[in-house]
């Protein structure tokens, strides 16, 4: 049974002038509105508030003319399904109409707009995510949701099996929130519908995928859930090849001992050992943007030497080729995989050296090139080229004079 009402207490977001100026806004025609979702849920359990989302029973068109009417920016970002972003002293806040699921095909919703504050909320997916607040901070519990967030029980809405087949990336949504919010074994009958219902997830779109599967990466440390999944047959539908679970439990470790964040796709490329074709092809089938792809390809292939006890040349040097992204995920990977827990601090060391490398640049100009002789064209970039190399060797000298010899040398050797 939901928990009688309750109050969140005094909240920063809720009291914010922008907060308030933006109800006022929405509730100048008489209309109850309420906050939903994230920002009520964790106020209750005391964990900070980012993105503000409010609910309302009027319809959009409504919504826009409330704001312009008092001065606010609004941007109808997903009209169709009802929501409405406000910036307010630029800061967005979601506004979405109440609205209740009249068709779903696993994949999608075609939803009508309404005034029943019930039926909003049994739409949604989790208990936990279907607490409101009023602007006076009142909770409107309908669901149970207020217990289970406080005693970490993550828990769908009615018969699981009807709540995923509406939409199978809440699979995905209900290992996330347990990643997150979750304590002790995960609800039995979400496990046993999931088992059932994981070949839905083959009908699920890469982009959606991937932005649920690198938040729940994300969380704190993800091991448990990860293990629950494959136990679940979920993990072998959505990422076959995960692999490297002590891997990416010794990067976990390291990054909740050293006080690094997290990285979802960082730790991605911890659970996969991959070839190039491989690795594209995943990156293809999780719609990884391109700088995405191209960084878990040099996570899985870049064989540059990463040891912890790299001579601070060496460093400038892997810095210089690799850049300071891929030599940090590589010391991470290497680390992970050192069993000597006393190279730590060799291993921060290196880390350290990449936060404040600066990258040099080789004081040669092409003009320089075609003054020592060298015409223009091809053979300009291959002899810059040619005196880089030798740069880095020398650990990026800044006598001009030796590069100039250097580049005469070359000259000499190579054009006449």
């Amino acid at each position: 049974m939901p928990e009688p009402p309750h109050n969140l207490g005094p909240q920063e977001w809720l009291n914010a002038p922008d907060t308030r100026k933006l109800i006022a806004a929405l509730t100048a025609q008489g209309s109850l509105v309420r906050f939903v979702g994230g920002c009520v849920r964790n106020a209750i359990i005391h964990q900070p508030v980012e993105d503000i989302d409010i609910a309302t029973p009027d319809k959009p068109d409504t919504v826009v003319q409330l704001l312009e009417s008092a001065g606010l920016k609004a941007v109808p970002t997903g009209i169709e399904h009802g929501t409405i972003t406000a910036v307010v002293e630029g800061k967005p806040f979601e506004i979405t109409t109440l609205r209740e699921d009249v068709a779903t095909d696993g994949r999608h919703a075609a939803v009508a707009f309404t005034e029943e504050w019930h039926a909003d909320a049994a739409r949604r997916d989790l208990t936990i995510n279907a607490i409101y607040a009023d602007p006076d901070g009142t909770v409107y519990d309908p669901f149970g949701g207020v217990a289970d967030i406080k005693s970490g029980r993550i828990r769908f809405i009615g018969a699981p099996s009807d709540r995923i087949q509406e939409d199978y990336l809440r699979i995905l949504r209900f290992f996330r929130f347990q990643a997150y919010y979750g304590s002790g074994d995960p609800d039995q009958d979400a496990l046993r519908a999931i088992a059932e219902l994981k070949s839905g997830l083959n009908g699920l779109s890469g982009e959606r995928i991937r932005t649920e599967f690198l938040k729940l990466l994300g969380a704190r440390d993800p091991l448990l859930v990860l293990r629950t999944m494959t136990a679940a047959g979920v993990l072998q539908v959505l990422l076959p090849e995960a692999t490297c679970f002590d891997r990416l439990a010794q990067l976990v470790d390291i990054e909740a001992n050293q006080l690094f964040l997290s990285d979802g796709l960082r730790r991605l490329g911890a659970l996969v050992d991959l070839e190039a074709p491989q690795a594209e092809a995943l990156a293809n089938r999780l719609r990884l943007s391109n700088a995405e792809r191209d960084r878990l390809l040099e996570m899985q292939t870049n064989d540059t030497k990463i040891v912890c006890y790299l001579s601070i040349r060496e460093v400038r040097r892997a810095l210089y080729r690799i850049g300071p992204g891929t030599f940090r995920d590589l010391v991470l990977f290497h680390w992970a995989a050192d069993p000597k827990q006393t190279n730590a601090v060799q291993w921060r060391a290196l880390l350290a050296l990449a936060d404040s490398w600066v990258r040099p640049e080789l004081p040669l100009t092409g003009r320089d090139v075609m003054n020592a002789g060298v015409p223009e064209g091809p053979a300009i970039g291959e002899v810059i080229k040619e005196v880089e190399e030798w740069w880095i060797d020398s650990d990026f000298t800044e006598d001009k004079f030796s590069i100039v010899e250097r580049l005469k040398a070359i000259v000499q050797a190579t054009i006449y």
